[in-house]
């Protein structure tokens, strides 16, 4: 359960850190890779990101997207006081 929120919070901050870049076809999100690879590799398992051995980005795929999208509005819709 611990390290189901530590993935998604990994995703939303690769999200919240990532920026758009033309691609071949159409444009990509791209992260730094700044974080723990087993979790990571986890995200990639799912299908949220995918990376390379070599690089030093990864990137989001439409569903990672989505995901982050999804958790950054619970985040803005959360009230601290």
């Amino acid at each position: 359960m611990q390290k189901d929120k530590i993935n998604m919070l990994t995703l939303l901050l690769l999200y919240l850190n990532s920026w758009e870049e033309k691609g071949y076809f159409e444009p990509v999100r791209r992260a730094w890779k700044g974080h723990d690879f087993d979790t990571l590799n986890k995200l990639e398992e799912e299908g949220l990101i995918t990376q390379s051995k070599t690089a030093k980005s990864l990137f989001l795929t439409e569903k990672g997207i989505e995901v982050a999208k999804g958790l950054e509005s619970l985040l803005n819709n959360l009230k601290v006081e």
